[in-house]
């Protein structure tokens, strides 16, 4: 894992079961976001050792007419991401505040620093 991740804690569960109670779609549509909660039901313990084989249960939640409709996933000084209905990414600038002091050059690369912790947590890479 790279380092200067920040606030994200990326986890692999290996040999693991999941199941999901959908209230969109009858089985999960590839990259599309689901809001919902996941819980971790149990631990398989197998003679006695706990081993990493886990149950998990993800219920969607239903949709609130007053929920936001592209939720930000992250919120930083420069930058908020969005995640649209059909899972894609969305980067948004924040409102400049130009200052006395304003340097060009450190806005453009305090944007692209807070870029990379963001997405680092966000998109495995391919």
């Amino acid at each position: 894992m790279k380092t200067g991740l920040r606030g994200w804690h990326r986890n692999t569960e290996l040999g693991c079961e999941l199941k999901t109670l959908l209230r969109s779609d009858n089985r999960m549509k590839t990259r599309k976001g689901y809001r919902g909660v996941l819980t971790r039901d149990s631990d398989a313990v197998i003679d006695d050792f706990l081993c990493r084989d886990a149950h998990y249960t993800f219920v969607e939640t239903a949709p609130t007419a007053s929920g936001r409709r592209n939720p930000r996933i992250f919120d930083g000084k420069f930058v908020t991401i969005t995640r649209w209905e059909d899972g894609s990414l969305h980067p948004n600038l924040k409102q400049i505040s130009m200052e006395r002091g304003f340097s060009v050059e450190r806005y453009a690369v305090s944007v692209s620093n807070e870029l990379i912790w963001a997405l680092e947590g966000l998109v495995e890479e391919r």
